[in-house]
């Protein structure tokens, strides 16, 4: 009797059992937890804050990787510092790239800037393209449903509530694109420079151009020659801003911005970023304001 009521126990507790998805950034644990709802447990690795080219591959991420069910990535070779490692050493066959256990979101959507050729000489440049594809908002219903798809893989009796709740954040997603389409088609905002290549998606959306970057190559830092060439180049461009990352250093944006009369604003890239950004929603609300001149 006793064993009857342990196996009966046992699979209640499997019944009720919530998938532990691990994600490599916060803007896809808010995608997962859209999606997921309350039959998920999600996890990001990364903060906002943070660079995300340069996460330190922690004890604590490994042991949270070997309970995973579903790790998630930004692909793109933007996580090739740190993933791999905590893969292999989590030794969890599910997770392992192959498996259904592993997602790597870059894989749906089209990336940009895919170079000729990779080299050192060209700095910090990604084989597969421009891993900021988050960045274009009409890339996030496509990866919410790339997720909805791999959670009823994993969990088909919950299939139906995935549906559900992906079709309500798609709902909401496309109201609040159609107020950030009409906004954006007002802005005045036609050039800019940036510090990195991190919001090409965004500005192509939009066409807006990218003049130049405070990076002299990908990964490299600025230096003073690059700097001057860099303010010699936009007076001429009509440049209407300078867009600075939060993670970068903003001196040398600040110097630009008092050499040349071009105001430099400081935007997010991710959940979290800033104290304001709580979600995808917030993060793009935020972006969209910035260029609201």
């Amino acid at each position: 009797m006793k064993k009857v009521l342990f196996l009966i126990l046992a699979f209640i507790s499997l019944s009720f059992a919530k998938l532990e998805v691990l994600v490599t950034y916060p803007w896809i644990e808010d995608l997962v937890k859209n999606v997921g709802g309350n039959h998920v447990n999600v996890k990001a690795l990364a903060k906002g804050s943070e660079d995300p080219h340069f996460i330190v591959p922690k004890p604590s991420y490994i042991a949270m990787a070997r309970r995973a069910n579903l790790l998630i990535i930004n692909g793109a070779s933007l996580e090739i510092g740190f993933i791999p490692v905590i893969i292999q050493q989590s030794n969890n066959p599910n997770i392992q790239p192959g498996r259904q256990g592993f997602l790597d979101l870059s894989n749906f959507v089209e990336l940009i800037q895919k170079p000729e050729r990779v080299s050192r000489d060209l700095g910090d440049v990604h084989p597969e393209g421009n891993p900021h594809y988050n960045l274009d908002p009409y890339n996030i219903p496509i990866l919410a449903k790339a997720i909805k798809e791999r959670l009823c893989m994993l969990d088909t009796k919950n299939c139906p509530s995935y549906e559900s709740n992906l079709n309500t954040f798609v709902s909401k997603w496309n109201t609040k694109l159609a107020e950030w389409d009409e906004k954006m088609s007002k802005t005045r905002i036609k050039k800019v420079i940036q510090y990195h290549k991190q919001y090409d998606y965004f500005l192509n959306r939009y066409g807006i151009e990218t003049v130049a970057t405070i990076e002299p190559l990908p990964g490299i830092s600025p230096n003073p020659r690059h700097v001057e060439n860099l303010i010699k180049l936009v007076k001429p461009q009509n440049v209407n801003y300078i867009l600075q990352n939060v993670y970068h250093e903003r001196k040398t944006a600040e110097y630009i911005s008092s050499k040349t009369g071009i105001p430099y604003v400081i935007l997010p890239h991710d959940v979290g970023s800033l104290p304001n950004i709580k979600n995808l929603f917030d993060l793009f609300d935020h972006i969209v304001r910035s260029f609201e001149k």
